[in-house]
């Protein structure tokens, strides 16, 4: 699937806590950038990780985020304009400034040990 989100790529996560967005990024992001799952962690109080040296990946996670203005203060449009793949988790949070192209990943928990993901590109 990281074959498919070559740079410059912008990736949204959209789904309930629980679902496996963190679980699909760490792996996407390890593939991409050549480094292990365990050093891909969950920006969840830094808000962006950058990762990759020559191919950056930037993994973003907008759970606390909880006003429109405060999105303006992540500096994602500095990162829209970079030629590298963002992931973005609770990619809906970005309403109307979501990025007109990109990879749509919705995840859903279905039971215990089951997760349904659709992914759909949009340009």
């Amino acid at each position: 699937m990281a074959k498919g989100v070559q740079p410059p790529c912008r990736v949204l996560l959209v789904g309930e806590l629980g679902s496996g967005k963190t679980t699909l990024v760490k792996g996407m992001v390890a593939g991409l950038a050549s480094i292990s799952e365990d050093e891909v962690t969950s920006p969840s109080f830094t808000l962006v990780h950058e990762y990759g040296r020559e191919g950056k990946v930037y993994h973003v996670d907008l759970y606390r985020v909880e006003e429109h203005r405060e999105l303006a203060t992540l500096g994602l449009d500095e990162l829209e304009s970079q030629d590298a793949t963002v992931f973005i988790e609770w990619g809906e949070k970005l309403g109307e400034e979501a990025p007109r192209s990109c990879v749509r990943i919705h995840c859903e928990h279905l039971g215990q040990d089951e997760r349904r993901i659709t992914v759909e590109r949009r340009d």
